[in-house]
């Protein structure tokens, strides 16, 4: 019993201090990543995936932290076609900020058009949780949720020709 009050003490000092250290207390992105961000999604608007992703990857060598270069990699990735590395590339935003609303969004737009239907409800039900239905992102994933999975291109071994015997 005498010990309680300096337990008690100590494992609030434990607390509080790992709370402050965890909080992220406005990140400031290297100007190179933001130049080669901001180069990066003008090239995407204009349908340059390639190089958009280039532009992206070197942001990302640059300054390895930013959310927004992770975002920004799996826009360009969904843009591709590749809505497995688009997930991968939005989890990790997510791993650095766990609110960001554009990762939620596109990575629940990722999951639907590949067919995971379900989790892509569940990251909408988060969104409507941390901003409501009338936000941009919320909007966005609900309509990627009704329009469904991408139709998935099918391969030559998928539809073989029936083999036809002519006689000469």
């Amino acid at each position: 019993m005498r010990y309680m009050p300096a337990a008690l003490a100590l494992s609030l000092l434990v607390a509080v201090t790992g709370s402050v250290g965890s909080a992220r207390v406005g990140q400031t992105i290297e100007p190179r990543a933001r130049a080669l961000i901001d180069g990066g999604r003008s090239l995407l608007a204009r349908g340059d995936v390639d190089a958009a992703t280039d532009n992206f990857e070197s942001a990302l060598a640059v300054d390895p932290g930013n959310p927004e270069t992770y975002l920004a990699l799996g826009d360009a990735a969904r843009s591709a076609g590749l809505q497995g590395k688009a997930i991968h590339y939005y989890r990790e935003a997510l791993e650095r900020d766990p609110n960001n609303l554009a990762a939620l969004s596109g990575e629940g737009g990722a999951m639907a058009e590949k067919g995971a239907l379900d989790k892509a409800r569940g990251n909408l039900t988060r969104l409507e949780g941390l901003c409501g239905r009338t936000c941009p992102e919320t909007q966005q994933l609900a309509s990627v949720i009704a329009k469904g999975p991408i139709a998935k291109v099918v391969s030559a071994d998928a539809v073989k020709p029936k083999p036809e015997v002519e006689t000469n």
